[in-house]
């Protein structure tokens, strides 16, 4: 008999989680339809459906033993790959902390030769307004000694 029911009706019925009931709706593409406060009804005949059988499982099915173990190799092969990529990592990063450093040193030793030639420019133009002739005499014996 057909009857209109919702997912938590057919759950009630069978035993089974609104959710469970969904998926066998949603399995065997059962008509649905929507009242105006939004709710699903579902046509369905639960003695028809209740005398289904099941589907049968593949023969291609791994039992469960053989998943497991198959599952547990490939975890220690990942583990095994993640070791040696950890250990490889670690070797990049001590060779980027040198090269940091080596950066770091090369910026401070251009800071300091930075500030060495300001220096020496200051003291260079301190040097030629020294030197420089104070008046037209000691301008005339700078220019021939200069030139």
């Amino acid at each position: 008999m057909l009857e209109q029911l919702t997912y938590m009706q057919i759950g009630d019925r069978l035993n089974i989680s609104s959710e469970g009931a969904r998926a066998i709706v949603k399995r065997n593409r059962l008509p649905r339809s929507h009242d105006k406060n939004g709710k699903t009804f579902v046509a369905i005949d639960l003695d028809e459906l209740q005398h289904k059988s099941l589907p049968v499982q593949s023969p291609r099915r791994l039992p469960v033993i053989d998943v497991v173990a198959t599952l547990k190799a490939r975890i220690e092969q990942l583990e095994a790959e993640l070791a040696a990529e950890q250990q490889r990592s670690a070797g990049h990063r001590a060779h980027y902390e040198h090269e940091r450093e080596r950066a770091d040193l090369l910026a401070r030793s251009h800071e300091n030769l930075d500030i060495q030639l300001k220096n020496l420019r200051l003291h260079l133009q301190a040097g030629r307004q020294a030197a420089a002739p104070r008046t037209l005499r000691d301008w005339w014996r700078w220019l021939r000694a200069s030139g």
